[in-house]
């Protein structure tokens, strides 16, 4: 039997961005739980900005491809998602959009339907990104993603993180990691 594969990413392509810090710890605690984790950045795929007509004449962007081809075959997915402004990132809306259009031969959704996710945030902010996870959720949820009902929002992220991108308060990195175990040990049982 071959292990889950879990592909973890940040909504955030700023290089020290405390959601990839974030989705790190997660994917350890998703490892320490027997899957394969591949962790990527979302800088590596940049992508210009959905639009339609683009699609139409051009097809997918060779990022979106690459990207798409990546998470087909992973049956999970650790997101961590920064906060703008009340809700998801700009990056993260943008890739969902352009990976979530179906190419010839493909079944809609290909790479989002039937898989499972963890959701996690960090923000300076006293909510830790807790108004963008409800948007984060619900647009998983709407293209056929099972979002695992734990999730955490981590406040005053300038404040929380060591320099090796553990976090401080080890009850909280725990909290973390059990998000990552909780896809492994769904997907383990799923696979079986």
């Amino acid at each position: 039997m071959t292990k889950p594969k879990i592909l973890a990413f940040a909504g955030s392509t700023r290089i020290d961005s405390f959601n990839k810090k974030l989705v790190k710890v997660a994917a350890s605690g998703a490892m320490e739980n027997g899957v394969d984790v591949t962790v990527i950045d979302l800088r590596d795929f940049a992508m210009p900005l959905y639009d339609g007509d683009l699609e139409q004449k051009e097809g997918l962007p060779s990022n979106a491809r690459k990207l798409k081809d990546l998470m087909i075959p992973h049956q999970g997915f650790l997101i961590s998602s920064p906060e703008y402004n009340s809700s998801i990132s700009g990056v993260l809306k943008n890739t969902i959009d352009w990976v979530s259009r179906p190419t010839e031969g493909e079944e809609p959704l290909a790479c989002f339907k039937g898989k499972v996710a963890g959701i996690m945030s960090a923000s300076p902010g006293g909510l830790g990104g807790l108004r963008g996870l409800v948007h984060v959720r619900a647009i998983l949820e709407n293209i056929s993603v099972l979002v695992i009902p734990e999730q955490i929002a981590i406040a005053k992220a300038h404040e929380v993180f060591n320099t090796d991108g553990t976090l401080k308060d080890k009850k909280q990195e725990e909290q973390v990691k059990r998000i990552g175990a909780s896809v492994a040990k769904l997907l383990i049982k799923l696979t079986a």
